[in-house]
């Protein structure tokens, strides 16, 4: 897509520590000191329900923007975007793309099922969170919409499903947009076209990496007109991302695995960038948890591997200088993911006025742009 035209056309070697291996993909785990003191009732807030977003708005960049910045705060809208940029900046897109990844189906006996797939691991094969009147055991059999699938293991809360027919062609045809639970009516022809972000392309995620919801076609020709660069990676985002944090010390909060890719492009067109002295603008927590997944002494590595990334306050961040991100909810590891970039107690203030001025939250509603904390970032080694 032209990420990297111009740019230099070394090649990065891949460190060790994240290598590919054949059958068993390496999973990364933040490797920062973190603060030990905090509990997940230090992310608690209360939001009015009215707040919550129940549906996109007509046009997608009419959003508002909060800025976060240094401790002000401004009210924007997302359609003046590229006038916060300049030429050299870089913004990193996750092009996942949401698949229909909720099925329903039966067993043999009668009894109803509902799985979400959470991650298709071959053509004919998946890994599923399963909702029953009874446990499934290994070698039930289920039915979904005349394809019959077999219980072949479980990891975890997942269990692996193996079917008789390919698993994306099934969901395309019979499964349905896996909305939020928090969005109360049932997923339609607008959910389809509007919980996918304008530039998805590699199908895997169960829910959308929602800041980009607000982008369009057009506001990507300003940035680019503006000499912004733009680069992709992709994050399949995971079941894990609905999952409540259950442990009260966030120590001991184990973070679910996830998909991630990180190109050899778009690797070159990050530190190209930041060695030119552009900023790195993530739109979504989850374009910044892959390319700080793929990060080591500032630079940026390709990458094709799981990350379990947990990041909350006392992580150093090592790439990204600003973030684009939706309003999140109450003790959720994405709040704390911001609180790590922003600030908890600027983003304790940018959420109470956020509240105050009306702002719709969750997955479709407004965002914020929040600057890194200079106190945050990891200290960079020059390019090789």
């Amino acid at each position: 897509m032209g990420i990297a035209r111009g740019m230099p056309q070394t090649r990065l070697r891949m460190p060790t520590w994240i290598r590919v291996r054949a059958m068993r993909p390496p999973i990364l785990v933040a490797g920062q000191a973190m603060r030990q003191d905090l509990k997940l009732s230090d992310f608690e807030f209360e939001l009015p329900a009215t707040l919550i977003a129940q549906r996109p708005l007509a046009d997608r960049a009419s959003s508002r923007l909060l800025h976060l910045c240094d401790g002000r705060l401004d009210d924007l809208h997302f359609a003046g975007l590229p006038g916060l940029l300049s030429a050299g900046d870089l913004v990193l897109l996750n092009d996942t793309r949401v698949i229909k990844a909720r099925l329903f189906g039966s067993k043999p006996s009668g009894g109803r099922v509902e799985a979400l797939i959470e991650r298709v691991l071959e053509p004919r094969r998946a890994l599923a969170l399963l909702r029953t009147s009874h446990c499934p055991r290994s070698g039930q059999r289920i039915d979904f919409q005349g394809v019959a699938s077999q219980v072949t293991g479980r990891d975890g809360d997942l269990f692996e499903l193996r079917f008789e027919a390919d698993v994306l062609p099934l969901l395309e045809r019979a499964g349905h947009v896996p909305l939020p639970p928090y969005i109360e009516h049932a997923p339609d022809a607008l959910d389809e076209a509007r919980y996918q972000t304008v530039y998805a392309h590699h199908p895997g995620a169960v829910a959308a990496p929602t800041a980009g919801l607000h982008l369009t076609e057009q506001l990507l020709e300003r940035l680019r007109a503006r000499g912004v660069a733009i680069a992709y990676v992709t994050l399949h985002v995971g079941a894990g991302t609905f999952a409540p944090v259950r442990a009260e010390r966030l120590a001991d909060h184990v973070m679910h695995a996830e998909r991630f890719q990180v190109t050899e492009a778009a690797a070159r067109a990050v530190n190209w960038a930041r060695a030119a002295g552009g900023r790195v603008l993530a739109v979504g927590t989850t374009a910044l948890r892959a390319i700080e997944s793929a990060a080591r002494d500032g630079v940026v590595y390709p990458a094709d591997a799981e990350t379990r990334l947990f990041i909350y306050p006392g992580h150093r961040f090592q790439v990204v200088d600003r973030l684009i991100t939706n309003f999140h909810l109450p003790r959720s590891t994405l709040l704390m993911l911001v609180s790590a970039f922003a600030g908890m107690e600027p983003v304790r203030l940018a959420y109470r006025h956020a509240i105050e001025q009306g702002y719709r939250f969750y997955s479709y509603g407004d965002a914020m742009l929040a600057e890194r904390l200079r106190s945050t970032t990891a200290s960079a080694s020059p390019l090789a």
